[in-house]
């Protein structure tokens, strides 16, 4: 009986530790052409939760906050609060497609994006992003965390 309830215990100890969300990952985005930074605090939408969520919910999305969704060809603003600007990018991280103040109740894609980055309105203005400019990606730190090693994979 004792060895019955040791397998239990050890089973609800795995299955509950695979349950766990891994922390949420913090980019700074910055537009290696033009050398001007896009977002400080960048969300990603890499899983299907989060990318069916995207935006939806949030009220305004402040100066340097934004949303790296991948992959990600075409987004919808159905339901959206505050009009974005949406950067298209490919697997190299170059930019194929801008759409400034996109606003509620709108469709918008790019066939040959792999990503998209949804951001506050007026920032592809204020950073002079344009088609064909290139983007880097570093993680922001959270307080109490160790640094990380790189950038995830898109």
């Amino acid at each position: 009986m004792n060895t019955l309830r040791q397998l239990f215990r050890k089973l609800r100890i795995h299955f509950s530790a695979r349950r766990q969300t891994p922390p949420e990952i913090r980019l700074r985005v910055a537009n290696l052409t033009r050398n001007t930074v896009l977002a400080t605090c960048m969300e990603v939408a890499d899983t299907g939760a989060k990318r069916n969520k995207g935006l939806l919910g949030r009220k305004f999305l402040a100066p340097g906050e934004g949303l790296w969704i991948r992959p990600c060809e075409a987004v919808h603003t159905f339901w959206m609060r505050f009009p974005i600007d949406l950067v298209y990018m490919d697997r190299k991280k170059r930019i194929r497609k801008l759409v400034s103040a996109v606003p509620a109740w709108r469709l918008s894609g790019c066939l040959w994006a792999h990503s998209v980055l949804e951001l506050p309105q007026g920032t592809i203005h204020s950073t002079q992003t344009q088609v064909g400019d290139t983007l880097g990606f570093s993680n922001v730190p959270s307080p109490g965390d160790q640094p990380a090693g790189g950038v995830p994979d898109a």
